[in-house]
């Protein structure tokens, strides 16, 4: 499948698609489907940040809108 055909598609079969590629990700066994090094660092640091009181939080609501 090509991109064309992708972009082509309804966007209820590319949700379809989408999902079957997760899934299809999601159960393999054959590597490490783990997160970069660099996430992990960056975690750390927001959460640092957050105990510290240097980072500024947002109720979910006001998040979403």
């Amino acid at each position: 499948m090509t991109a064309i055909e992708i972009a082509a598609m309804p966007v209820a079969e590319k949700l379809k698609l989408m999902e079957a590629l997760w899934d299809s990700l999601a159960n393999r066994t054959d590597g490490d489907m783990g997160s970069p090094p660099w996430h992990g660092a960056v975690l750390e640091e927001r959460l640092r940040r957050l105990a510290n009181g240097e980072e500024q939080v947002s109720p979910w609501k006001e998040a979403k809108d």
